[in-house]
């Protein structure tokens, strides 16, 4: 086996392995999502917390967007990463834009999903003067590692782009 192919075999067994991560994780965040959700709805107390305290909208924001940019997202990218090369008869352009697209995502994700949940329990449950700076402070995190889920979404779709017109010519 020649180095080239033995190079070649690698990134075909990452790039598997980083698909199936991607299913992975979005089976942990539709759990998490969803006990979120049974919870939220299911324990009355907790549900008047988060409709009538003064941030605890911020904790729905939480769990929807574990729900969306987690277990949704999480199913598109895997499902597109094996459809789009097998559909068009070609390697994923970069498995090392897939690693990075896999880590900075959740990375970021789990960032918001910490920072909007911080917001919301520490703005509802303070009754402080600078609550509100606080929570202003705490939603600068959510900015920034919204941040980085945008930019891992980016490189998802220019590592897709560039895997159906990579090598490809146009007619004369």
């Amino acid at each position: 086996m020649t180095a080239s192919t033995e190079h070649d075999a690698t990134q075909r067994a990452d790039f598997t392995r980083y698909t199936l991560w991607f299913v992975y994780a979005c089976i942990i965040y539709s759990i998490i999502g969803f006990s979120w959700g049974a919870v939220m709805g299911g324990v009355p107390a907790f549900r008047y917390f988060v409709d009538y305290s003064a941030h605890g909208r911020l904790i729905t924001l939480a769990h929807g967007h574990i729900n969306l940019l987690g277990w949704v997202e999480m199913a598109i990218f895997a499902a597109l990463y094996y459809v789009v090369p097998n559909l068009s008869r070609r390697q994923i352009y970069s498995v090392r834009l897939v690693k990075i697209h896999f880590w900075m995502h959740n990375f970021g994700l789990i960032g918001m999903v910490v920072f909007f949940l911080a917001a919301g329990l520490i703005g509802g449950l303070s009754t402080g003067d600078n609550t509100e700076s606080v929570v202003k402070h705490l939603m600068a995190f959510v900015g920034i590692f919204g941040m980085l889920v945008l930019t891992a979404n980016i490189i998802w779709g220019y590592n897709l782009y560039k895997t159906t017109t990579s090598g490809w010519q146009k007619p004369a």
